[in-house]
């Protein structure tokens, strides 16, 4: 389950996300980064719940909709310029990488 690629990679989002949320400015620390984060960890919650529970679907819909909430607050987060070209750049193909597993994983459910 844990060496599966979907969840390689969102571990490895993790790691990149949670050092960067804490060089946000602090009055966002509290706000936008809780929020990346919450949706980071809220998504991988999902995926171990869907490797584990016996209700994939459900979880895998979840985890869809945690995914897109990442997705719109990275975007919040390059439009108040929290990135530089080349991290937004980064971290949106981690992102997309993991869309692209969780939607194969999603049809074979």
């Amino acid at each position: 389950m844990q060496e599966s690629p979907i969840f390689v990679r969102t571990f490895d989002l993790l790691l990149w996300l949670l050092p960067f949320t804490q060089k946000f400015p602090k009055e966002q620390r509290f706000v936008l980064a809780a929020r990346v984060q919450n949706a980071a960890f809220n998504f991988y919650e999902e995926i171990t719940a869907a490797s584990l529970s016996k209700r994939k679907a459900e979880h895998l819909e979840s985890a869809d909709i945690e995914l897109q909430r990442l997705r719109l607050y990275l975007r919040l987060c390059q439009r108040l310029q929290f990135f530089s070209k080349g991290q937004y750049e980064h971290v949106f193909k981690m992102v997309e990488e993991i869309g692209r597993l969780l939607g194969g994983w999603s049809k074979k459910a």
